[in-house]
């Protein structure tokens, strides 16, 4: 009856087949999927990206069966090479199609750069590029600094680099990077970055509270002084970054061509295809890579002992890029003589547009007059780049 009710209720018998130690871990992700999924349901984290991944982590822990004489799942296995294999687990695993087609060699993140680049302006950037630059580079104190701090803690160079790129705030720049140079981290990296993007708007005013002070963070900035860019200056924009970019970084062309390619849909006002690459490219894109990742966080990835320590350097890599990006604006603000308003540095930490209105937000706490928005594109959108150019660096002399 026992043996009768075990591959009936397959779910539940595997959790006798584990130790203690693996049954603890597998509950502990079921709950965090359902802890997700409350907070993004609460809008407190992105719902987007969160609530399918926390619907996909409590599938996945909890849909365990014996396949061939070990535990495993219906949904994805990541660690397949053979073309045959590969080819033959499309018509078994629910996700595997998406996840070779689309997660495996990096085009997930190039369809979501596609609908990133629609929804970006560039005014700011092309008015102000030097001083949106700058402030760009010092919000990559956290891809930078990381790096030497991963390897002194025991991972290789490729895999320091993909923990390091976090720093970026770049979802789809971490998938790249980490597809790229630690496959086999791709999932703990990739699922700390996107849960670690979504809590910028939590961390990210505390440290704005306490290293800027409250008058400047209500200066009030002048729109009408800034140049006028008109559509034509910016799609001529696009086509020479894009161009440039891709000669002086080629690994990382694809990631240009697809961010570029958004903006000048954008500027050339195509309202059709703004539509499909936000609506449907962007939306669709987003939402399978939430579930998707999820579906891949197993307890077999948690079990890896490094993945605490990967946690760990996410959010110090994050932390890192706020506080350089908090120091950039207050420089630009001393530099401008008090005309900038110093908010605009935690927009170079390049999670588009998400650090733009944490700064926005922080801004009208402290005065309702202060619209820095337009402003703060400006080094979001060059943080966008400037994080690409450090992932095409670290990919160039690392595969």
């Amino acid at each position: 009856m026992l043996t009768l009710a075990a591959h009936i209720f397959e779910g539940l018998s595997t959790f006798a087949e584990m130790d203690t130690q693996t049954v603890l871990v597998r509950l502990a992700l079921m709950l965090l999927g359902l802890l997700l999924i409350y907070l993004s349901a609460k809008n407190i984290l992105d719902p987007m990206v969160l609530m399918p991944m926390g619907l996909a982590m409590i599938l996945v822990n909890g849909a365990t069966l014996t396949i061939e004489g070990k535990l495993a799942n219906l949904f994805v296995d990541p660690m397949l090479a053979d073309p045959e294999k590969v080819v033959n687990s499309m018509q078994i695993f629910f996700l595997q199609p998406i996840y070779s087609l689309m997660f495996s060699n990096g085009l997930i993140a190039c369809l979501v750069f596609m609908g990133i680049g629609v929804l970006t302006p560039l005014d700011y950037l092309i008015a102000a590029p030097l001083t949106s630059l700058l402030i760009a580079l010092g919000a990559e104190l956290g891809s930078i600094l990381t790096f030497p701090i991963a390897v002194a803690c025991g991972f290789n160079y490729r895999e320091a680099a993909s923990i390091a790129i976090v720093g970026g705030a770049d979802g789809p720049m971490v998938l790249f990077t980490s597809l790229e140079l630690a496959k086999k981290l791709f999932v703990p990296i990739s699922v700390v970055a996107y849960v670690y993007l979504s809590i910028t708007y939590a961390i990210y005013p505390y440290m704005i509270k306490l290293l800027i002070p409250k008058k400047l963070q209500g200066i009030v900035m002048d729109l009408h002084a800034l140049p006028k860019v008109s559509s034509r200056q910016k799609l001529i924009f696009a086509v020479l970054a894009a161009a440039v970019l891709s000669i002086l970084f080629p690994v990382a062309a694809p990631l240009f061509a697809s961010f570029f390619i958004g903006v000048m849909v954008r500027e050339a006002d195509l309202p059709r295809y703004q539509r499909f690459l936000d609506e449907v490219m962007l939306t669709g894109s987003t939402f399978f890579l939430g579930f998707v990742l999820g579906a891949l966080f197993s307890f077999y990835v948690i079990t890896d002992s490094r993945v605490l320590l990967i946690m760990s350097l996410g959010l110090l890599a994050i932390v890192l890029s706020g506080l350089g990006g908090i120091l950039s604006g207050l420089i630009a603000y001393k530099l401008s003589k008090g005309k900038i308003n110093p908010l605009i540095g935690i927009a170079g930490v390049s999670c588009v547009p998400s650090t733009a209105k944490v700064a926005q937000k922080c801004a009208f706490a402290v005065n309702k007059r202060a619209m820095i928005l337009p402003v703060a594109m400006g080094p979001n959108v060059a943080g966008v780049i400037t994080t690409a150019i450090i992932a095409g660096i670290y990919v160039g002399l690392l595969r």
